[in-house]
């Protein structure tokens, strides 16, 4: 005989719940519908499969929970409830539950998930078990911008002074280096953003995070007098 205790307040959900299941004829169910009487009875007798609902009147399902199995640490007990519970899922588990079962369910899978339950097997709705599965796949890893991991330090340099309007001589001054040194490290540049302009290379490199908005915004006001001074775009 499989002896099941359904732990609710509603006597219309408790006397479904035992009509449905007593007609198997090996399984008897019994009653509580307070917390106090769960764990009253809990002491004194032995059950299979415990279903409590998740809303009780005077303790929380999950809390009511604890308690039993602080009682009886090998309880086998289901939450069986109207309630979605999908957010509250790990919650559950770390409760020590042994599985799920909407009130939904029709006779049959009641039956199903208390035979299960009683030989010890964890009783999971599918679409939980969806659930669940979708948020354990492995999420794509984000994509590196090969452009940005190949623009050094000194590229980054080059590309805050050149975006704050300053001329190759000015920058070859700030960053202690020969005006043709400048030169060859903006051809190497202009080549690792494929771009052919210090407007176009300051551009690209706000659109890839290198150079931020406050110094793009600098550039923008020096575009026309560094054209205006040098008559090119270019290096």
């Amino acid at each position: 005989m499989i002896e099941v205790l359904t732990v609710d307040d509603h006597p219309s959900v408790m006397e479904g719940t035992k009509l449905l299941l007593e007609q198997e004829g090996d399984i008897r169910v019994r009653f509580a519908n307070t917390a106090a009487a769960a764990i009253d009875l809990l002491q004194r007798l032995r059950f299979d499969v415990i279903l409590v609902d998740l809303q009780m009147p005077d303790m929380n399902g999950l809390e009511l929970s604890k308690r039993m199995l602080g009682v009886r640490p090998d309880a086998t007990i289901l939450i069986y409830t109207g309630f979605d519970f999908k957010n509250q899922f790990n919650v559950m588990v770390e409760s020590g539950l042994s599985g799920f079962l909407p009130k939904t369910v029709n006779r049959e899978q009641l039956v199903t998930a208390v035979r299960c339950a009683a030989r010890g097997e964890a009783v999971l709705p599918l679409e939980l078990l969806r659930q669940l599965r979708r948020a354990s796949e492995p999420r794509p890893e984000p994509r590196v911008d090969q452009t940005c991991a190949s623009v050094s330090d000194r590229d980054r340099q080059i590309l805050t002074e050149i975006a704050r309007g300053r001329s190759n001589k000015e920058i070859a001054q700030a960053l202690l280096i020969s005006q043709r040194s400048l030169e060859y490290a903006l051809t190497d540049l202009f080549h690792k953003l494929k771009v052919k302009s210090r407007v176009e290379a300051v551009i690209k490199a706000g659109q890839l995070g290198i150079v931020d908005e406050g110094e793009r915004g600098a550039q923008r006001r020096a575009d026309h007098s560094f054209v205006a001074q040098t008559g090119l775009d270019a290096i």
